[in-house]
Order: C-alpha cells, then structure tokens, then sequence
C-alpha cells in the first residue's frame, strides 16, 4: 500500500503556495541532480500490527565510493541518528541516508553494513547514517517488521523521480500536528552570481500539536480543530513526537557551510509550528552535491601513501542567503505536503490518525487568502 492514493494532492495542486521562491521541476528533493529516493513500506495485521517501513535518500549515484560534504544540527535532541558524530567530526558524508521507525534503527544500520560489502563496498569500518521518528502509536513497535530485506528493497527503489509523500516507508506510522503525517518534499531553485542552484528538502514528519499548525501564516490547525478532525494521538500519547529534516543542495558548500544551511530548517519548521518541545527529536542534516571525492576507504585506516591535496569549490558566506530563505520554504512546504498527502490509518489497539480534510483546507485558504 502506498500513500500516493488518487484522493490525496500536493499542497500545490490545491491551488496554496509557500513563499516566494521558484520550485525546481518536480518540487522534490530529487531536483538536485545525483539524489535519489527509495521507500520501502511494511503494512500488515499479524501476527502483529505492522504500520512502518524505510526510506532511502542516496546523495549521490555511489554513495559508498564517493563523499560529499554534510552538517547536522539539532533543534531538540530527544531522538536517535546513528552515525552523526562520525559525520560531524569528518563534515563527509559516506553512506545512503535511512530514516525508519525509533526502535527499528539499530536493524537498519545492521543491514546496510551488510548491503555495503555484498554490494562490493567491503570496506575496513562503515558507519551508516541512520534517523528515526517514533510509529509507535499506530504500529507495534516491538514486531520488529523492519530488517534486511526491506532495507536493500529501500535501496533498491531509489528513484530520481518524485518520491512517494504521506504514510510510506519510514513515514508509514507517522502523524502531524495531529494528522496524519510521514513523508513529504519540496525544492526551491536560486540565483547566485550569475548560477542557478537548488535546495530539495525531504522530512519525516511526525510532531506537533494541532493549534500551532500555520500554512504561510494561514491558522489551519486552529480552523481544522480536533472537534473537526479527531485526534487520538491526543488522547493516547500527548503531543510528544519528532522530525527528521534532509536538505540536498548543489551549490558547493563546505561542511560548515552545510551545517548553516541545516540550521535555517529550524525556520521553516517554525513557520509552520513546530517549536522543538521537550519529548520531540528535531533532528536535521544537510549535504551538499558541489564537490564530490572518492572515499577514504581502507586507505584512511591502513597508512597508506597520502593522497594529495584536492581542489574544493565554495561559495562566499555572503552569498547563501538565499539559500537560507529556499531552505526555510522548501521545509515548510515539505511538511505541509507530508500532512496534504498522508491518508487516513488505522492502527494498532484500535486507534486511527485521520488525514487533514482537504477540501476544509482550500475553505480555510480561501477566508484569509481571497485573492490567492
């Protein structure tokens, strides 16, 4: 099952836009050239309730023989992404992207080891780069439903088309702002001394409390209330939950740089109401594609003849503010089309997570935006 059903639309397609940015062609993260995206969605009864999966976001087409630059920042760190520290250390990203449900990470990471080195990559040490949201509302999360072969099926899915949005692979169990949530994208496209660059965001949205959702200023969360839409996430969890933020960008940014640029999601998020409580793990990385270099390898941990130095491109400082500004939009338009695309899901105990209304979402549009 996915989550792309024919009633479900795109934020876009129901006439409300976010900022004012151009968006690349597909409005994905996937308008950066070389990124691709890969779900793989675990939906079953028994033997127990299964609402989760794993989504795939390969930086570039050799992910495990070439390093891009990366950063990471964390809004609010009450969540879980292995391989961080590694990343933040080096500011070189070496590995697909995986995001999953909270306790399925440590089987994620276990797999694409493996992968790694069946798939010709039998290097001395990898670290994989794995994220997490908690589906522990709709989906038991004691079944264990993520392994191997669900891993490598991600994988092996990773498209450059536009991603499947809403309840599919790791966004599969995820609710937000007390809708149904998961996985949605966006991408902004900028000019900067004369170049043109993209920023694509991908999230795994699964926060949030239903009075602070805001579209481009607009109160939706407050005009689509709980007495409209039920929440039972409300009654059975509180509003604790989490957010996983990926931004690809081809300008050629240094890992510092990289991390600027994750930190300006924290916009975006606020934008549209997320406010990094204290249960959530608001947790963001960001990479660039603009300089690209063959891996360390087994060279980096053996001693081996010293490469020499190699050329890296960058832009000014001065120059990213759009940058800042694409990223801040393609991540609340993001998210918003997480909530736009998600179906309504019945889960585990009984309990459901109801999709926003859209047809409730274009009347709120149209009372405080009239002219478009």
């Amino acid at each position: 099952m996915t989550a792309s059903s024919p009633e479900r639309r795109r934020l876009r397609d129901l006439g409300i836009t976010v900022g004012r940015l151009p968006t690349g062609k597909l409005n994905a993260i996937t308008d950066v050239a070389g990124v691709r995206v890969g779900h793989a969605t675990v939906w079953r009864d028994s033997p127990r309730v299964s609402r989760t999966g794993v989504t795939a976001i390969w930086p570039s087409d050799d992910p495990w023989g070439s390093e891009v630059f990366a950063g990471t920042y964390s809004f609010n760190g009450c969540g879980e992404f292995t391989g961080w520290l590694w990343l933040e250390e080096s500011g070189c990203l070496t590995s697909p992207i995986m995001m999953t449900g909270t306790h399925s990470v440590g089987a994620v990471r276990d797999a694409m080891i493996n992968i790694a080195e069946e798939r010709g990559h039998p290097a001395f040490w990898h670290l994989g780069l794995v994220g997490e949201t908690y589906d522990g509302f709709l989906s038991d999360a004691y079944a264990n439903a993520v392994q191997k072969d669900e891993v490598a099926a991600a994988l092996d899915a990773a498209t450059a088309d536009l991603p499947d949005e809403g309840c599919v692979g790791g966004g599969t169990g995820m609710n937000c702002h007390e809708f149904k949530g998961g996985i949605g994208t966006s991408s902004r496209v900028v000019e900067i001394a004369g170049e043109r660059y993209t920023v694509g965001v991908i999230v795994q949205a699964n926060y949030g409390v239903r009075e602070e959702l805001s579209i481009d200023g607009v109160p939706v969360g407050r005009e689509i209330g709980v007495d409209v839409t039920p929440s039972g996430r409300r009654d059975a969890m509180g509003n604790a939950g989490s957010i996983l933020i990926i931004v690809a960008t081809d300008a050629p940014l240094l890992p510092h740089q990289c991390k600027r640029l994750a930190q300006r999601a924290t916009v975006g998020l606020g934008r549209i109401g997320g406010y990094g409580r204290n249960g959530s793990g608001d947790l963001f990385l960001a990479f660039s594609t603009g300089n690209k270099m063959p891996t360390a390898g087994v060279d980096f941990l053996s001693g081996a003849t010293p490469k020499p130095p190699m050329p890296c491109r960058m832009l000014p400082n001065n120059d990213m503010n759009l940058l800042f500004v694409g990223t801040a939009e393609a991540t609340e338009e993001a998210i918003a089309n997480a909530i736009c695309m998600a179906r309504t899901t019945h889960g585990r105990e009984g309990r459901a997570s109801h999709a926003i209304p859209l047809d409730r979402l274009q009347a709120v549009w149209r009372k405080y935006r009239p002219n478009g």
